[in-house]
């Protein structure tokens, strides 16, 4: 092909053209701290010649263990921009997770926030194939208390220069970064993401979250998760400023997005719950939109939503897809529904995002379910947003990738309107008495009762039915509710013999650092000492 007409694509790119269209603008903001365009791709640049002068070689992966702070954000374009593939790491992690992930990407280098060293220092002398450990400090968390030896980052920077390096890549199919997965049934698989999906999706989350050169973006979706959803890279791309937060909490957040004027900001349900929960929670002037996945947002959140003026964009996806891959699309009129009604429509998970494919649900024999909002299937995509594959372990590659789909183990429908709705993950489907019960539908019906904050349901052993449904609830401040009145709430609301079983309060629902619920957790107590197989 001419490359005339022929470019590799690269997020990479983004970068250079903000620093050219926007040089004086405010690209960073963290504490007092703030970084035009033009100092971003200055820092970059010698960065990325730093990394060289440290030996780092194309195709060599970065290890970067960090919360969400510029260095992390800076890594995503300067590791890329010297030919190697970044791999951020799980601040939430153990020692001997930590120490997993380098070991098997084969990382040389590994960069690590001085709030975390502590994590890594009891795994240092394991470390097969880390050359070097570089620890930063952040004003921001104080004062650096770490006494571990070794080179601090501006000692990494001192080995760099200004001299300019080619924003673009020889190949656009090449790895730009390994996302490890949660590894809750196993050990933790590496996902590539090539410059070309990693661009693709950037420009899908522009479009799809209403993103322009006036964005705030506040950083509550940590980097280390599918890259922020790629919005490291995208919010780069429209010239908007990374607002950087270390800690996900009620008040920082509402400080923040007061101080700077936020526009968006992306994260779980429990993000949006702590948000409008918080003390200084009140109605904002301008439209605040949120982007959430990883559970159908709550109807009862979404009116509090609508209540300090923010627009709740529902996407679905996993690691293996960059993140989000569909959007529940707003439809004209939507606004002018119920509440309820409303939040009914926008918990689907929708239909392919823009730059994505259309979303399958089939049946075992890879055929599509009917669109009539009951068959259950496993959803299925492919296309240009979905991973080269998991780093060294073909088998589990050519596994997810059977008859040349990505398998997402996530079950669902398709409604008459060609909305896919996830019904649950596989492995949490209950099968009691021969009937499949979707968790997930459970979980919606209890957050609608008036006294509910979170709630998680999981299979628990039944000596009839083989096993039954059981419910977690987290209640909200002040109220109160039975066991018998959540289980009447829910028979009210969905199939009687979905009900559960039992109801089990809690003060708090263990939540992984994306905001989701291992449920594994959960099963395992329940099925402690019970013969039949636990899944996981």
């Amino acid at each position: 092909m001419s490359s005339v007409s022929h470019a590799q694509l690269t997020p990479l790119r983004f970068l250079e053209r903000s620093a050219e269209v926007y040089p004086e603008k405010v690209a960073i903001v963290h504490g007092d701290r703030r970084m035009t365009y033009r100092d971003f791709a200055g820092e970059v640049t010698r960065l990325a010649r730093a990394l060289q002068a440290s030996g780092i070689e194309p195709g060599d992966r970065v290890a970067y263990l960090c919360p969400n702070i510029p260095e992390l954000l800076i890594a995503h374009f300067a590791v890329p921009l010297a030919g190697a593939v970044l791999v951020a790491i799980n601040s939430r992690l153990a020692g001997q997770e930590v120490r997993y992930i380098c070991d098997h990407s084969g990382a040389k280098l590994l960069v690590v926030d001085s709030e975390l060293r502590s994590t890594v220092i009891p795994v240092e002398d394991q470390l097969a194939t880390i050359q070097e450990i570089i620890t930063i400090s952040d004003p921001v968390s104080g004062p650096d208390l770490s006494d571990a030896p070794g080179p601090r980052y501006p000692d990494l920077l001192e080995r760099g220069s200004d001299e300019p390096l080619d924003w673009t890549v020889p190949d656009e199919l090449a790895t730009i970064s390994i996302n490890y997965t949660s590894g809750t049934t196993g050990k933790p698989k590496g996902v590539m993401y090539s410059h070309r999906g990693a661009y693709l999706n950037s420009l899908g989350e522009l479009l799809h979250s209403e993103h322009g050169a006036d964005t705030v973006y506040l950083w509550t979706l940590p980097m280390f998760h599918c890259n922020g959803w790629c919005t490291a890279w995208g919010v780069t791309a429209i010239g908007g400023r990374h607002v950087c937060l270390r800690a996900v909490r009620g008040d920082l957040m509402w400080q923040l997005i007061v101080q700077e004027e936020v526009t968006h900001l992306n994260g779980a349900p429990p993000v949006l719950s702590a948000l409008v929960s918080a003390d200084e929670a009140h109605p904002l002037e301008r439209r605040l939109v949120i982007t959430t996945a990883g559970a159908p947002p709550n109807p009862n959140t979404i009116a509090r939503c609508d209540g300090i003026n923010a627009r709740v964009v529902h996407v679905y996806g996993l690691t293996e897809t960059y993140g989000p891959y569909s959007v529940c699309q707003w439809q004209t009129g939507w606004e002018d529904l119920e509440v309820k009604e409303r939040a009914a429509l926008l918990s689907r998970q929708g239909v392919g995002m823009i730059q994505a494919e259309r979303l399958r649900v089939v049946d075992d024999e890879m055929n599509d379910v009917p669109a009539d909002g009951t068959t259950m299937g496993e959803i299925v995509m492919r296309g240009n947003n979905v991973m080269k594959g998991y780093f060294d372990d073909q088998g589990a590659t050519d596994q997810a990738f059977s008859d040349g789909w990505f398998h997402s183990g996530d079950l669902g429908v398709m409604q008459p309107d060609r909305y896919v709705q996830l019904l649950d993950r596989a492995k949490d489907v209950v099968v009691s008495g021969g009937e499949n019960i979707s968790t997930v539908e459970i979980e919606q019906a209890i957050l609608t009762h008036e006294a509910v904050l979170d709630a998680a349901v999981v299979g628990v052993p039944d000596e009839k039915w083989g096993e039954r449904p059981k419910a977690f609830v987290v209640l909200k401040p002040g109220e109160a509710a039975s066991e018998e009145a959540i289980i009447d709430h829910v028979k009210a609301t969905i199939a009687r013999y979905k009900a559960p079983k039992a109801v089990a309060f809690l003060d708090e629902l263990p939540k992984t650092s994306t905001g989701k619920v291992p449920k594994f957790e959960l099963r395992e107590r329940e099925w402690a000492g019970h013969t039949s197989r636990i899944k996981g």
